[in-house]
Order: structure tokens, then C-alpha cells, then sequence
């Protein structure tokens, strides 16, 4: 069988098995390479949204003050920006929070009252004020809360 393989090739060449090895790392190095390359990379909002997930689930809850939620429409009061401050360990942090897809839970907050904040503990400035399933904001008086389901009376 080895009469056949060419003698210019070196020694470790002249194997069958050592050439089907190397092809199919070839294939396998340009196939992860293909993969690594052409894979879809997750959007802005997609990776803001996970954030905001990752700190409602498992980030720490201190309190804090808004000090600004400017309006970019007159027409409409619902806040686009929440300005907020914090501090952790003698720190103080200010940070903004881009609301506008979480605009329904937004409308009619309390800007006078302390809020909750959410932040990461390894990264503090880290943080948020409402996500899609938490919100540390104060509700004012025209929210609109679910009526809450009368007690159930058990009869023996």
C-alpha cells in the first residue's frame, strides 16, 4: 500500500490514518471558525435587556433618590431618561436609566419619594431602577393599581 504514496511527502504524510486526521481537524478548525464569524450577534436592546434581567433577579437592593426625569415630549409626561443617585459604602454614584420601551411602567411615579435601586455588587454603578419584572419606583396618585382579591373565607 505505501508503494503508491509518493516519496516526496514527508513520513508522517505517507500514513492514510495521519491524513484523514488532518483533514478533519482542518474541517473542524474552519467550521468553528465559520460558526465564531457568521453567528448573529445579539442587538443593543437585546444585551440591555438582558442586563436589566440579570439585575432584577440577582442584583442588590439599596435605596436612592431621583434628582431628575427630564421630558423629551411636552405632549407626553411619561420620562424617557430617569436620573437617579445612590450610595453604597460611603460612595456615591449617579447614574441615568433609559426607559423608553419600559414606558407603561413609568407613567405617573413619584419623583419625591426614596426609590429602590438594583446594582451589581461587584460593579456598583452598575445598576437600575426598573426592568420588566421589578420596578424600586413609587407609583403616584393616578396609577392605576390591580384590585386586590378579596380574603376567602373557609365555612367547616
Amino acid at each position: 500500500m505505501l508503494t503508491t504514496v509518493p516519496e516526496y511527502l514527508s513520513v508522517p504524510l505517507r500514513s492514510p490514518r495521519n491524513v484523514v486526521v488532518a483533514v478533519t481537524a482542518a474541517a473542524a478548525v474552519g467550521g468553528l471558525a465559520w460558526y465564531v464569524f457568521r453567528r448573529p450577534r445579539p442587538t443593543a436592546e437585546e444585551m440591555e435587556r438582558a442586563r436589566r434581567e440579570l439585575l432584577a433577579t440577582q442584583g442588590r437592593i439599596t435605596d436612592g433618590s431621583i434628582t431628575e426625569t427630564p421630558l423629551q415630549d411636552e405632549a407626553d409626561p411619561t420620562p424617557k431618561l430617569i436620573q437617579y443617585n445612590y450610595r453604597i459604602a460611603g460612595v456615591t454614584y449617579e447614574a441615568t436609566q433609559d426607559v423608553t420601551t419600559l414606558s407603561e411602567l413609568v407613567q405617573d411615579i413619584r419623583t419625591d419619594l426614596p426609590i429602590q435601586i438594583r446594582y451589581e455588587p461587584h460593579n456598583p454603578a452598575n445598576s437600575i431602577v426598573v426592568a420588566e419584572g421589578w420596578s424600586g419606583l413609587r407609583p403616584g396618585p393616578h396609577h392605576h393599581h390591580p384590585e386586590p382579591n378579596p380574603p376567602t373565607t373557609q365555612s367547616s
